[in-house]
């Protein structure tokens, strides 16, 4: 698979960014890169008929990507010489949902983002802050400093008194990282990264030095590998969207489930008009398309650009469906 037939939509210090990042370095896959603002608009995006918002978004060929969650299992399905890093075992992949599950639904990337420092600079930007009010919208306000404290604390401590408290180097005692770790690993190196997030009599090697070391072992690992992998190609909005459109489709087009719970009490049929977004975050962006296919996993709908179209996947836990046209912003 060639290099450009993998594009990455990022920008640099987004964490979930990084799981992708991450996983394609560690696995060794060779992509290429389509460096975005922190903020809307992101017209390279817009080009492909795109409105959702959220950072990453992922091309493989012709398909596009949506949320990390799926954006991984996809990466992990392809057949490429390199194994995939997901576990082997029934039992370690029960303990990466379980990671996955507790670092991306159950608040951790909330309460970490609730210690962000009110100094840095991007935060006192008044273009930034508009546009992070657009993208948390009506949800709660983040919990208190001291609550946001003691929830991060009590997943460091987790991790220091149950899976790192062997002496093991990786989660699932593998060779080198898999996606346990990945999944694992993100929002607390996010946070150890930025400094004076966190207190130091409270964090720190000194008091989690299990946790620290894994960290710091991680770093190594994906430095190691961007060594061996090299840099990824950038190209520009344009670039990547002559590139995806000119691909072939990663998957085949699939159907609707038409027993599905959501089918059967909406109608929905292939080629239907359908409305897409996430139920949290950056929910006031939403694509409109045309429905190609519908799993208990995921959803798949054709948007159309100016030049042309994609199939878009979203993944069905965290996004709502509507049949017809939503208004979007």
């Amino acid at each position: 698979m060639a290099a450009e037939n993998i594009i990455l939509y990022h920008y640099a210090y987004s964490p979930y960014a990084r799981r992708v990042s991450w996983y394609l370095t560690l696995r060794g896959i060779p992509h290429a890169q389509c460096v975005q603002p922190p903020t809307m608009p992101r017209p390279d995006i817009s080009r492909l008929g795109i409105s959702y918002r959220r950072i990453p978004i992922l091309s493989i060929g012709k398909d596009v990507y949506l949320d990390t969650r799926l954006q991984l299992i996809k990466l992990e399905a392809l057949d490429i010489p390199n194994p995939p890093l997901s576990a082997s075992q029934p039992d370690q992949r029960a303990i990466q949902r379980l990671l996955s599950t507790l670092m991306t639904d159950a608040g951790v990337f909330g309460w970490a983002a609730s210690l962000l420092p009110s100094d840095l600079p991007l935060l006192k930007n008044p273009t930034f802050q508009k546009d992070r009010a657009e993208f948390f919208g009506s949800q709660p306000k983040p919990d208190p400093k001291h609550v946001a404290l003691r929830e991060v604390a009590s997943v460091f401590h987790f991790l220091e008194t149950t899976l790192l408290a062997d002496g093991r180097e990786w989660i699932l005692k593998t060779p080198s990282p898999s996606l346990a770790d990945i999944e694992a690993v993100w929002p607390l190196h996010w946070m150890a990264g930025i400094p004076s997030a966190l207190p130091k009599e409270k964090f720190g090697p000194e008091v989690y030095p299990l946790v620290y070391a894994w960290i710091q072992r991680f770093d190594e690992a994906v430095s190691r590998a961007k060594k061996a992998l090299g840099k990824p190609k950038t190209l520009t909005g344009e670039e990547a969207e002559s590139v995806i459109l000119e691909s072939k489709y990663n998957e085949g087009e699939g159907g609707v489930d038409e027993g599905d719970f959501e089918v059967v009490k909406t109608g929905l049929r292939k080629g239907d008009e359908i409305t897409v977004g996430p139920t949290d975050f950056g929910a006031v962006r939403r694509d409109v398309g045309r429905l190609v296919a519908l799993t208990a996993e995921e959803v798949v709908y054709e948007t159309r650009g100016e030049k042309g179209a994609v199939r878009v996947h979203a993944p069905r836990h965290g996004f709502r469906i509507r049949k017809g046209r939503e208004e979007r912003l």
